[in-house]
């Protein structure tokens, strides 16, 4: 037997999957994570769930590894001592931003502080044009003499070489590179040229510097997971999980770290699609809440929708513009601060709010009892009786009732002079809400009707709170996966090896042939075969898709055009005006500007094959369609329909097969999570183990 294992660190979780590459036997493992050290978590959990289930760690092929490591660290600023080297005159980039106004009415703006203090950036003489051709050569003394400063004074850790115009013409920061490999070589260095060689230069040198802010904690990370899985034994291969949805070998992530800001929940968007695929759904929302966030994205045609941007700690958590934009491939999410460890309060109107705060994994909810001293969103559930106290994580954490009875009676019902259990419904409903209405924003600047869109919900939290989101929503159809706790993890296992480039240069589609049209893709395709290559993928199973940056002459943004799957640069030439008509014509309804079209970015990502993962994945146990042979119990639980607590049965999961089919109201319970199943809802089993609220199944809304 040989297994695959995905581990996924979340802000209040560490979750892991081992999947049976054979039969399809799923293993999963769900505890706290270790803020102090995360490695600790990962490791412990491995070690306890393979002894507990008694599998030879050699036997496991590949460990798959996904982290909000990066994004803690730039939103703690927990990174290294970083400095800077840029053309001469442009060292201010980093504070003058884009000079845009996030919020056009607020005259007290604040924006995050730059990663790199303005004592510990120096400028160099040097000036390429935007063509490439250099105006004012390198000086080297005068390079050596900025290092000497940095490193010996400053005492920077990283360093960022950030030149103006380099995404044309890289030579100077390579020689820069050079140059402080040879003086300082256990110095870590980004380039703006190999992190990501953009046009415009502050979202270019802010991703930079991201880059290398984060490089020297996540080499470390990294080298303390690769030694603690060879003392545990493992000979297989460890791959890391990027923000775009593929995976990648340890050391490309040592060299781009800032790929790695939104690893994890990634991984849960591509498991969605992959269920989606299953179960022939093509237009999909999918939905995951855990203990700290949750998120949404959208998957259109079958494929997650991506983009080339997303900002990071922002200093004003829902605007746009308030925080540090990252030029990097990223499946297209929105985050909303609401989780299970959201915190319940009274906002300065004396009016119930919930989130962002989060208490997090230490210490957590109340009823962990870990020393937490905020209602939160797991408290409320407990007292709704949605989660058993005695079976959180299959039994591993026993929850603490009456101290969470006690806080939202003390930090809620009594400021607002209403009973407990309508005090623990408020704080469950209100988060509905925000997330519906996140989601509703989200969809509607992408074009997208979710009413006509089926919805996969996942995550610790998700499958209490999803059939009321969907409802709000009007999606009728939600499905809920096996082990939709830890779907992230299981996620990473059916990850591609795969790496994108891009490479900024600015041309006119009327002034290129079919043969130059090809060859400036040429070198973007061995760029991003490379990694692939280097972890043991042959040339012959690599795809590789291309797109293009594009836009009519005179504008000032751009649209994404991607060109038709296995089509080549030389056979579809021909045809890039009419798909770029098509795609613009979707995107604004039109397309009627006579005016030159224009090419500013170049874009190859290049996949290896996907791992094998068939539908049908499942848990060890002997399911039965016969739902009384699956009743575990009942409990009492809260639906304001019944206006109070009624006595609801609860369901082992694990016992349910093809064709079981439940009414609400019920509870449905696995290890990492629950499903709430409200009055009028009814939900059926499905062949390949989901949970299926379907149309003209799902009752009146509510």
């Amino acid at each position: 037997m040989t297994y695959r294992l995905g581990v996924d660190i979340g802000g209040t979780f560490t979750d892991f999957a081992v999947l049976n590459e054979k039969n399809g036997q799923l293993v999963i493992h769900k505890q706290l994570t270790t803020p102090e050290d995360p490695s600790r978590a990962v490791l412990d959990g491995i070690r306890g769930l393979l002894e507990r289930e008694q599998i030879d760690i050699q036997a496991i092929t590949a460990v798959v590894h996904g982290t909000t490591l990066v994004t803690n660290a730039m939103i703690e600023r927990k990174g290294a001592r970083t400095g800077m080297i840029t053309t001469a005159g442009f060292s201010d980039v980093l504070d003058l931003r884009e000079e845009k106004r996030y919020d056009v009415f607020d005259l007290r703006l604040r924006f995050p502080e730059p990663l790199i203090p303005r004592w510990c950036r120096a400028e160099v003489s040097e000036r390429c044009r935007y063509d490439g051709s250099v105006q004012i050569p390198l000086d080297e003394t005068e390079v050596r003499n900025a290092l000497t400063h940095l490193v010996e004074k400053e005492a920077i850790e990283s360093l960022a070489i950030c030149l103006l115009h380099s995404y044309a013409n890289p030579t100077h920061e390579i020689a820069i590179k050079t140059w402080a490999n040879e003086q300082y070589p256990q110095l870590y260095i980004s380039t703006s040229s190999e992190v990501f060689p953009d046009l415009r230069e502050f979202a270019r040198w802010t991703t930079t510097c991201m880059n290398a802010y984060t490089q020297p904690m996540f080499a470390r990370y990294l080298e303390r997971i690769e030694r603690g899985l060879k003392d545990l034994g493992l000979t297989g291969t460890l791959y890391i999980m990027t923000s775009s949805g593929g995976t990648v070998a340890t050391e490309t992530a040592r060299s781009f770290p800032v790929r790695m800001l939104e690893s994890g929940p990634a991984a849960g968007v591509l498991m969605s699609a992959f269920h989606g695929q299953s179960l022939s759904l093509t237009e999909l929302l999918s939905f995951d809440m855990g203990g700290t966030t949750a998120k949404g994205a959208l998957i259109r045609s079958g494929k997650p929708l991506k983009t080339y941007e997303m900002e990071v700690a922002r200093v004003h958590q829902f605007k746009r513009g308030s925080g540090f934009p990252a030029k990097i491939p990223v499946i297209d999410m929105i985050e909303i601060g609401a989780g299970g460890g959201s915190i319940a309060h009274l906002d300065r109107r004396g009016l119930l709010a919930v989130g962002p705060r989060s208490a997090g994994a230490n210490p957590g909810p109340v009823c962990y009892g870990q020393g937490g001293e905020a209602a939160t969103l797991t408290d409320a559930n407990l007292i709704l009786g949605f989660l058993d106290p005695t079976f959180f994580l299959g039994g591993e954490l026993m929850l603490e009732s009456n101290p969470a009875r006690e806080i939202i009676q003390t930090d809620v019902a009594t400021p607002l002079n209403i009973s407990l259990a309508r005090a623990a419904w408020g704080i469950h409903d209100l988060i509905n809400e925000e997330v519906a209405r996140a989601f509703r924003i989200h969809a509607s600047e992408h074009g997208f009707d979710y009413r006509q869109c089926s919805m996969v919900a996942f995550g610790g939290s998700g499958p209490i709170h999803a059939l009321r989101i969907a409802s709000k929503l009007k999606i009728s159809h939600v499905v809920f996966p096996v082990a939709a706790g830890v779907m992230s993890a299981l996620g990473l296992l059916a990850s591609p090896l795969s790496f994108e480039m891009v490479q900024a240069q600015h041309c006119f589609v009327d002034d290129l042939n079919a043969g130059q049209f090809e060859s400036s893709f040429a070198p973007l395709v061995e760029r991003a075969m490379a990694p692939l290559l280097e972890a043991g993928i042959k040339r012959a199973e690599i795809d590789i898709e291309y797109r293009l940056d594009m836009r009519y002459y005179g504008q000032g943004y751009t649209i994404e055009v991607t060109l038709p799957e296995g089509s080549q640069p030389v056979t579809i030439f021909s045809d890039i005006t009419r798909l770029f008509s098509e795609r613009y014509a979707t995107v604004y309804a039109f397309s009627l500007l006579d005016a030159p079209l224009e090419i500013t970015t170049w874009k190859v990502e290049a996949r290896g094959p996907s791992p094998t993962m068939i539908p049908g994945y499942h848990i060890g146990s002997q399911p039965t369609a016969d739902p009384a042979a699956a009743r575990k119990g009942s409990r009492p639980a809260y639906f304001p329909e019944q206006d109070g607590y009624v006595d609801c049965p609860v369901y082992d999961r694990y016992l349910l097969a093809n064709g079981s089919q439940l009414k609400g109201p019920a509870l449905v319970e696995e290890r990492e999570s629950t499903l709430v199943i409200g009055p009028g809802n009814v939900v059926t089993v499905d062949n390949y183990f989901n949970m299926i609220a379907s149309p003209g199944l799902d009752g009146k809304s509510h």
